[in-house]
């Protein structure tokens, strides 16, 4: 059984994913993680972002990346992965590894930008998880406060619309909800609400 939990940054999403995991027992994949381990290494390595022959190398050898926590929540780690994910060889060398933890049994549930659409076209149930560019940025601005982080709430805001219009505009694995996929706004929802329905929304897909 396979959960497909798409969206963009800062809407829910891996809130929603991890609770899906919890209520289901099934294991859980933050994708976006990978991404941030290439874009990491390839920053601590002193590589070009758009490196894509040194990027993909990274991904391919991905087991071999280890980095804090902190420095895998940080906005650097961020913007280097929204920057590496454009790159098709990097996804490419991503793709089986996603596609294997999603064959996981007794279940899977992956959060990520394209698991509905390109990693798990075949998932029993997808979710797209959105919420306005400002609600998005508010949260993330709370998040990096609460790091330490010094970062003016407009300069969040415009990179979450840059990272967006990253993500939408890419080649290869374009961010977009699958046709089947439930769409679920966060933006005026409180947390308990929004897991609620995602898990309404999960349980006739899992019953097929």
């Amino acid at each position: 059984m396979i959960i497909a939990v798409d969206g963009p940054a800062a809407a829910g999403k891996g809130t929603i994913a991890r609770a899906l995991a919890r209520h289901f027992k099934f294991h859980f994949l933050d994708t976006g993680t990978l991404y941030r381990r290439v874009g990491l290494a390839m920053l601590r390595d002193n590589f070009d972002l758009r490196d894509a022959k040194a990027a993909a190398a990274i991904a391919k050898n991905l087991k071999a990346e280890i980095f804090r926590d902190d420095e895998m929540r940080s906005e650097a780690a961020a913007a280097a992965a929204s920057i590496v994910a454009v790159i098709p060889e990097v996804r490419v060398a991503l793709l089986d590894f996603q596609r294997d933890f999603a064959a996981s049994e007794p279940g899977a549930v992956l959060d990520g930008r394209d698991i509905g659409t390109v990693v798990c076209p075949e998932a029993q149930v997808k979710l797209y998880i959105t919420a306005s560019p400002q609600v998005r940025a508010r949260r993330r601005h709370a998040e990096l406060q609460s790091t330490g982080a010094d970062l003016s709430f407009d300069s969040v805001l415009e990179d979450i619309k840059r990272r967006d219009e990253r993500d939408r505009a890419r080649a290869a694995a374009p961010l977009v909800a699958a046709a089947d996929a439930i769409v679920i706004d966060t933006s005026e929802m409180p947390v308990e609400e929004a897991v609620a329905a995602a898990i309404r929304a999960s349980h006739p897909g899992l019953s097929r």
